[in-house]
């Protein structure tokens, strides 16, 4: 082989490796054209536009600032990939009280709008595509989500089934105080002594609000839907 062989080739294996995971990744997001309801099939007419709530770019900031794509995947993969759409509340609630199976796959449309998409780097934790679903639905039932979202922030092992879990405390986007008059209504519901308060600060609540914005799994066109059929019974 002879050394301009050589580099031809591994330009092109470089190359096109560059080209499936950065060239054209890129252009398909950066080109996404708004995708119309079909009222026959979809259920529903018009544009589909997936839902932005809370204090997205703010809470979104805090997210990358502390590494949380580091640990965490925002991407249910397709079927043939993985089972993520079988693992427990990952892709959305198998029995919905109100709409059913919510289970679904991730698109490039559930990251229109968002700056940076986070899809993440490994998963040494949980996806959280459906996080703020998992949490009003599961975590903190008949609570105030957020403040389970606080607490969790505050210290991941507080709970005794969540002793093991890996994920580091950030009680630095905490303020602890002592408690002078009247409890401040942002407190969390413990503390640490009976006269100090712990009150999450400005960037804790903008990544609480962000987490619980975390619901992609509303209904898309079927045309975005690839997943298999789900079994009714």
């Amino acid at each position: 082989m002879s050394f301009r062989i050589f580099i031809l080739g591994l330009s092109a294996t470089f190359g096109v490796a560059w080209l499936t995971v950065v060239v054209v990744p890129y252009i398909t997001m950066k080109n996404l054209k708004p995708i119309e309801l079909n009222e026959a099939v979809d259920g529903a007419k018009g544009i589909f536009y997936p839902k932005r709530t809370g204090r997205i770019a703010n809470g979104a900031r805090v997210y990358a600032e502390n590494g949380c794509y580091l640990c965490h995947t925002q991407v249910i993969r397709p079927t043939y990939a993985g089972n993520d759409l079988y693992r427990d509340d990952w892709a959305g609630l198998k029995a919905d009280p109100d709409r059913g199976d919510t289970r679904r796959e991730t698109n490039a449309y559930d990251f229109f709008g968002e700056k940076f998409a986070q899809v993440g780097v490994s998963r040494l934790g949980p996806d959280l595509s459906n996080l703020g679903r998992r949490v009003e639905s599961i975590y903190a039932a008949g609570k105030d989500p957020a403040n389970w979202l606080f607490s969790h922030l505050y210290n991941p092992r507080n709970e005794p089934k969540r002793y093991q879990s890996t994920c580091p405390s950030f009680r630095f986007l905490f303020v602890e105080r002592t408690i002078k008059g009247n409890q401040s209504s942002d407190a969390l519901p413990f503390s640490v002594d009976q006269n100090v308060e712990i009150v999450p600060n400005a960037d804790a609540k903008a990544l609480v609000s962000y987490l619980l914005s975390l619901k992609k799994d509303q209904a898309i066109p079927a045309v975005l839907n690839f997943a298999p059929p789900k079994n009714k019974g």
